[in-house]
């Protein structure tokens, strides 16, 4: 679920794009034995912080859900000191009405973020916007991340084909991925957003994982006013550690109709009480600069974390949220992710839906559940045509296939 490389590939013929990418060495050892997983027990997410017991939705929404949000963000993800900012705007920098031979609408969108100090300065990303033509207000896939160059990838064709659009942010614009001894900060959000004279983050304050998700929020502000899109069926997509952005992102903003996390791992989706393959010490000596700085303090004792991630998975609730993983990509956890889904599994029973719904890890290339959808594919790292497939299928299932041009 950590890369450190993504390549964008083609599959000849499929229409469909695949992210590959070479997951960073383990620092040290790292356990691929089942039977090595330590014993733990896991937070339960309908105990509040007084000890009191969540019976119900009502509850669940008012109170406990904001306790969850407050400890990811203390402990994890770090608190993004602004939501929408008042002065952020945005401008349809190109547009084409008759793409594709006449088939497509395709924009691209640079938003705006202000200096709200002196007016002098503006950060910016751009979406990068391909929706069918049907004569229907159309769903949409909101995908974390773009190429390097900053430019989007091919056109997920199959996808396209299905009647669904797709948006890709350049998340980078505004957070690069940037390992030094500050992450990036000078040249990114945080810094703009942050006090004066202030030249790293404080102890709970958002890392990078924090801005992207943050910024994926940010371009959900813009789709819901744009009339090509159904804003009823705006769902999140990120592959690895925009699989983790996403996650993140999709249980702060209640306005993502589904989150479809890919190969996201540990910090996305995975029980890191477990210890398997990568750990909260392995990610934050690879990756510092994606947490806030409060959360590598846990590395020598994860149980000491007041969170694990089956109730970042339960923040969702009770809208879809889908964990797809591979059997070839241990360091990421299938078991631990499979895991998180299961024992979230109450928070969505008081709302009367099924999550998971089931106690076994299914067979390699079988989808199991109901709100909270799972599948171990066959295959390493990435995100490729059979996660594609099962993502369409979920979101057919729960919302309606979307209308195809005819």
């Amino acid at each position: 679920m950590n890369q450190a490389l993504v390549v964008l590939l083609a599959l000849g013929g499929s229409g469909f794009a695949v992210l590959a990418s070479q997951a960073p060495a383990p620092q040290s050892p790292a356990n691929y034995d089942e039977s090595k997983v330590p014993a733990y027990a896991l937070p339960d997410p309908l105990v509040m912080a007084d000890g009191k017991k969540v019976t119900d939705a009502k509850t669940w929404t008012e109170k406990r859900r904001p306790e969850l949000l407050a400890l990811f963000e203390t402990n994890v993800y770090g608190k993004a000191p602004v939501g929408r900012p008042p002065r952020m705007t945005w401008e349809v920098v190109e547009e084409n009405r008759n793409a594709r031979d006449g088939a497509a609408i395709e924009k691209t969108i640079t938003l705006f973020f202000p200096n709200e100090k002196d007016g002098s300065s503006r950060m910016r990303m751009n979406l990068y916007l391909t929706v069918p033509k049907t004569g229907q207000r159309v769903p949409i896939f909101l995908v974390a991340g773009v190429g390097r160059s900053g430019q989007p990838p091919a056109l997920n064709q199959a996808v396209f084909d299905r009647g669904y659009g797709m948006v890709y942010a350049d998340i980078l614009a505004l957070q690069p991925d940037q390992k030094d001894e500050a992450g990036g900060y000078a040249d990114s959000i945080r810094k703009f957003y942050a006090p004066a004279n202030q030249e790293g983050p404080g102890e709970s304050e958002w890392g990078a994982l924090g801005v992207w998700a943050w910024t994926l929020s940010r371009a959900m502000d813009y789709l819901q006013s744009d009339k090509d899109l159904d804003p009823r069926r705006i769902y999140l997509n990120g592959v690895s550690r925009y699989g983790k952005a996403a996650m993140w992102a999709g249980a702060q903003d209640t306005r993502f109709a589904a989150t479809f996390s890919g190969e996201s791992g540990c910090g996305g989706a995975v029980i890191v009480r477990r210890q398997y393959g990568e750990t909260v010490g392995a990610i934050t000596r690879s990756f510092p600069h994606w947490f806030a700085p409060k959360f590598a303090g846990f590395s020598g004792d994860v149980n000491a974390l007041p969170v694990d991630w089956h109730e970042l998975v339960a923040l969702h609730a009770p809208r879809p949220v889908y964990i797809a993983t591979a059997v070839d990509d241990r360091w990421g956890d299938p078991r631990g992710s499979f895991l998180s889904g299961r024992n979230a599994d109450a928070v969505y029973a008081l709302f009367g839906e099924t999550g998971v719904g089931v106690d076994d890890m299914p067979p390699v290339s079988t989808r199991v559940g109901q709100r909270i959808g799972f599948h171990m594919r066959t295959g390493s790292h990435g995100q490729n045509d059979y996660d594609w497939l099962e993502f369409m299928a979920f979101a057919d299932k729960h919302f309606g296939a979307p209308r195809v041009r005819r």
